[in-house]
């Protein structure tokens, strides 16, 4: 067993207020002639999504950075404008991709807002349960990645079989690997599969076994423990000062969790705990990721049983104005045809007005303004 290096933790803020877009070199504390300016990307392996930092280092320590970004902006706000609300569901995933479902909800969440519209019990509890795989499959990603950063590839390898296992569970359900569009307002776009509470339910003692191996792996890595103990400290105060959420200000000693807090979906009604860690550091960003992916299998479990109690109720809401009819109706009934026809080509009609609504997504609060 590898032994760890000893975390140097500060306490209060370091961060200037009000909070600064560059971070400018301190002669005082860092001489000149030992700075050494380098450009991080914007197409670096490592950064996953381009991004560039113009990086001024003194040995191993960054002293001053300044970041250029924007290269991803895709302008997915500005097309949803000029779309009906119907088809712009379809925009909303790919915010984010790795959370792509996440980012569904909560976009569907704002629209049944404004419409005061009511969503059966069992499309919330398949909502919650394919969240919460969502969230495992981008902690898989985090886990994979910065493992391979330090040089662990076998760890990467190991984490995207998981995922594909995943992956596998959101084409059962909805016939696309990612950026499904499943959630539907008023509910889903159509029942889980018979089959997917038994599969799930197969995959999510595996992923508890996985998660113990990869705690296993790398806390016996003494490059890992030296490149994450004591590294890219953020204490609690700093964390709030920079609008950190997620498991970036868990990690900092700050227990806020919107399923705990702020309640959506069915998250009152299942039990699990918030991983919180004190010490700020890159490795215990790490053991709030491991600890995270155990708690959302003990969500899943939890909602497979709901899911299963509810097996032949409705999975989403009877509103034709807002809702596309079944469509073994649509050969035999014109009143069906013409609610898909006028949905699917105009659109429905959302009630004037503004709503707020955020969640807890796998890389930290997400929110929806319409």
């Amino acid at each position: 067993m590898a032994v760890l290096p000893s975390t140097r933790i500060y306490e209060g803020t370091r961060i200037p207020s009000p909070v600064p877009t560059i971070l400018e070199v301190d002669p005082d504390t860092y001489p000149l002639e030992d700075i050494l300016t380098i450009n991080f990307g914007p197409n670096h392996p490592s950064t996953h999504g381009v991004l560039r930092l113009i990086v001024d280092l003194n040995g191993e320590t960054v002293a001053g950075i300044r970041a250029v970004i924007g290269y991803l902006h895709t302008g997915f706000e500005k097309n949803m404008e000029s779309k009906t609300w119907w088809k712009s569901v379809t925009y909303a995933p790919r915010v984010d991709y790795v959370s792509f479902q996440s980012n569904e909800l909560v976009y569907v969440l704002a629209i049944e807002k404004l419409l005061d519209i009511e969503v059966p019990r069992r499309a919330t509890w398949a909502r919650m349960a394919l969240t919460e795989l969502n969230r495992i499959h981008s902690h898989l990603i985090w886990l994979g990645t910065s493992a391979l950063e330090l040089g662990a590839i076998s760890l990467l390898w190991y984490t995207f079989d998981d995922r594909d296992e995943i992956l596998d569970l959101f084409e059962m359900a909805g016939g696309a690997r990612m950026h499904t569009r499943y959630f539907q307002v008023g509910g889903l776009a159509e029942d889980l599969p018979p089959a997917f509470t038994a599969e799930t339910r197969k995959f999510l003692p595996r992923m508890l076994k996985s998660v113990d191996d990869y705690e296993s792996l790398l806390d016996r890595n003494k490059i890992w423990l030296e490149r994450t103990k004591g590294i890219g400290l953020l204490s609690a105060d700093d964390a709030l000062a920079l609008a950190q959420s997620g498991p970036m200000l868990r990690s900092s000693g700050v227990n806020w969790d919107l399923r705990k807090t702020m309640p959506y979906l069915a998250y009152d009604k299942v039990e699990f705990d918030v991983p919180v860690y004190p010490n700020g550091d890159v490795y215990d960003r790490y053991k709030v990721h491991l600890d995270e992916m155990r708690e959302s299998v003990r969500i899943v479990e939890q909602c497979l049983a709901r899911i299963d109690e509810m097996d032949g109720e409705p999975w989403i809401a009877d509103d034709r104005k807002v809702v596309l009819p079944p469509r073994h109706e649509l050969h035999t009934s014109m009143e069906s045809l013409i609610h898909h026809f006028k949905i699917v080509t105009e659109g429905y009609v959302v009630p004037e007005g503004e709503v707020y609504v955020v969640i807890e997504s796998p890389r930290g609060e997400s929110g929806c303004y319409l």
